[in-house]
Parts: structure tokens; C-alpha cells; sequence
């Protein structure tokens, strides 16, 4: 990452004031947010256990959940509307 922004540096000052502007500062701003993903990153992988779950051996198929056919029982959505419907007593302006 260190490299990344070296580099970055150098290319702006290679470009001159004319094409240092607005397209520099968004490269400048993505190699920021990289270096923060890069940090998140490892931060993630030292909070994960020492000893994680082996991986699962080539062709090996993930475990099937069965979903019914059956309808849901509709009381679990009294409280809701039809997202971007909207309501079913009201009309759309």
C-alpha cells in the first residue's frame, strides 16, 4: 500500500497543475479507501480463530434445505405493507 501511494505521489507530480485536478483527487480518495479496506482486512483476520474449519473437499455439495410449498400462515404479515406498493386502503397519487 505504501508502494500504492508513492507511486500515486509521484504520477501527480509528473502530470502537472493541468491534469493534477479533480481526477487526481478521486485517485488520491480510492487509494485512501483501499488502504482502510486493506486495514479492516487484516484486523478481520487476526480477530478470526486460530484454527479455522477445513475446507470442504473438492465436489463436495452444499447440505439442501427444503422449502414447502405451502403458503405462509399471512397473520405474520398484518403489521406490514407491500414495500413499494403501497398501502391496500390507499391509492398511489
Amino acid at each position: 500500500m505504501d508502494d500504492l501511494v508513492r507511486t500515486v505521489d509521484q504520477v501527480e507530480r509528473r502530470a502537472g497543475a493541468e491534469l493534477a485536478g479533480v481526477d487526481f483527487r478521486r485517485v488520491r480518495m480510492d487509494t485512501e479507501h483501499l488502504r482502510e479496506s486493506v486495514a479492516l482486512l487484516r484486523a478481520a483476520a487476526t480477530d478470526t480463530p486460530t484454527s479455522p474449519s477445513p475446507p470442504a473437499p473438492p465436489g463436495a455439495r452444499p447440505e439442501l434445505v427444503t422449502i414447502p410449498d405451502t403458503p405462509y400462515d399471512r397473520s405474520l404479515w398484518t403489521d406490514s405493507d407491500d414495500e413499494g406498493l403501497g398501502a391496500r386502503d390507499r391509492r398511489a397519487p
